[in-house]
C-alpha cells in the first residue's frame, strides 16, 4: 500500500525551500552540505533526503517554485483594458510584492542557476522568459513605434528588471521610499525615457 502523503507537506517543504534558500544565498551553494541544511531547517537528514534527494534537487525546487509564483502572480497582475502605462505600473507593482521576503531566493536565481545541469537549466529559464515576455510586451505597448522592428525592445526590458532586479541590495522597509513608490519611480523613468527615444 503507497504511503499516504501528510497534511503538512506542503508547508514544510516550501519551509525548508525558504530556509535553504537563506543558507545558499549567505554562505554559498557549493559549501553548504545536506548535513547542515537539515540543522539550519530544524530537520533530520532524513526527513530532508525526503523531501529532496541531493543538494541539486533542493536548489532546483527553490528556483522552480519561486520563479513559477513570480511568473503567476505577473500574469494574474497582467490587464490588457488598462491604458499601457497604468498596466506597466501594475506588472511592476505586482513583481516587486512578489519580491518580499524572497531576497534570499532571488540571490539564488541569480547566483546559482547555471550551476544547474543544462536540461533544468533550460526549464528555469523558460520561466524567465515567460516573465520577460509578458513584460516586453506591456513596454511595446507604451510607444508601438519606438518597437517597430523589435531591436530595442529587449535592451529596454532589461534595463527595467536591472532596476527591479537588484532592488533587493538597498531597498529596507520603512525607508525614504516604499515599494509601491518605487514600483511608480521605476516605471516612469523608463516610461520617460521611452518616450524619449520616439
Amino acid at each position: 500500500m503507497p504511503r499516504t502523503r501528510a497534511r503538512d507537506y506542503d508547508d514544510k517543504r516550501e519551509a525548508i525551500l525558504h530556509r535553504a534558500a537563506i543558507v545558499f544565498a549567505r554562505d554559498g551553494y557549493d559549501r553548504a552540505s545536506m548535513a547542515g541544511l537539515a540543522a539550519e531547517c530544524g530537520v533530520s537528514k532524513a526527513l530532508l533526503y525526503h523531501y529532496y534527494a541531493s543538494k541539486e534537487a533542493l536548489l532546483f525546487g527553490i528556483l522552480s517554485d519561486h520563479l513559477q509564483a513570480l511568473v503567476d502572480v505577473v500574469e494574474a497582475a497582467d490587464n490588457l483594458s488598462l491604458e499601457p502605462e497604468d498596466r506597466l505600473v501594475r506588472l511592476v507593482s505586482a513583481l516587486l510584492d512578489a519580491y518580499r521576503d524572497a531576497d534570499a531566493e532571488h540571490k539564488v536565481q541569480i547566483n546559482a542557476l547555471t550551476l544547474l545541469p543544462q536540461a533544468e537549466q533550460g526549464e528555469l529559464k523558460a520561466l524567465e522568459r515567460r516573465l520577460v515576455a509578458i513584460f516586453a510586451e506591456a513596454i511595446r505597448a507604451v510607444e508601438p513605434c519606438v518597437f517597430e522592428n523589435d531591436r530595442l525592445l529587449k535592451p529596454v526590458t532589461m534595463s527595467l528588471f536591472g532596476m527591479l532586479n537588484w532592488f533587493y541590495m538597498w531597498f529596507r522597509e520603512g525607508g525614504a521610499i516604499s515599494r509601491s513608490e518605487y514600483a511608480a519611480l521605476a516605471t516612469k523613468m523608463l516610461i520617460n525615457g521611452v518616450k524619449g527615444l520616439a
